[in-house]
């Protein structure tokens, strides 16, 4: 595929065929996404390559307190998990919420899952002394996880960014032996897509990037 066509068209896939995806083509793929940017190139990224059915399920498991959360917020129409925005989502709602199941199974079904985990020993977090979220600290691992996702739909799989089991971080720690100096950043299924979508919605240029300043005009 040409470089243009892939970044228009890596979707979110969350459904699988039976095909695997061999060592050798998931080898491949990540020889290629390692040359993501990092901060301060210190390559802080751990991968967890996950195969084992039942840890697979364990993980899916340890997604669907978040998942609940996440589907019951859109129901009441809110932004899940904002941290400007907090939930009116009562606990008996999230408890109750249906299709959580359904939300997780692409973890379940996919035949290989990555774990992706950065040091925090080597990540760069220019934006720890304000009192907001962070988000700079992501700068060394998110690259990461887009190149795998990007080349791996230039190859004919596909996958996801999931990160409701960030939520329950210890228990992943102690599911897969990730130390404390390290934190979990997303668990991607990776597979061989149902569908292969051609057209993604997107909002155009003008509707994001302006000129000189965040109230300029915008960019066209």
């Amino acid at each position: 595929m040409e470089f243009d066509d892939v970044i228009r068209t890596t979707f979110a896939a969350r459904e699988f065929t039976d095909a695997p995806l061999p060592d050798d083509v998931l080898v491949e793929i990540l020889d290629t996404a390692r040359f993501a940017p990092s901060g301060g190139n210190r390559q802080g990224a751990h991968i967890v390559v996950v195969r084992d059915a039942d840890t697979k399920a364990r993980l899916a498991e340890l997604s669907k307190p978040a998942a609940r959360r996440y589907l019951a917020q859109r129901r009441r129409g809110e932004n899940p998990w904002n941290p400007l925005q907090p939930t009116t989502a009562t606990p008996e709602e999230i408890a109750a919420v249906p299709g959580v199941d359904g939300f997780v199974s692409s973890i379940v079904t996919a035949p290989v899952v990555l774990v992706a985990a950065v040091d925090l020993g080597k990540v760069a977090t220019t934006d720890s002394g304000l009192d907001r979220i962070g988000i700079v600290g992501g700068a060394s691992i998110y690259p990461l996880v887009w190149n795998i996702l990007t080349i791996a739909r230039s190859r004919g799989y596909g996958g996801t960014i999931t990160s409701m089991a960030v939520a329950e971080e210890p228990a992943v720690r102690e599911l897969l032996g990730i130390p404390d100096s390290h934190a979990l950043a997303a668990v991607i299924p990776l597979g061989r897509p149902v569908r292969q979508l051609t057209r993604l919605r997107r909002v155009e240029v003008r509707d994001f990037v302006t000129r000189e300043r965040f109230d300029g005009e915008p960019l066209t």
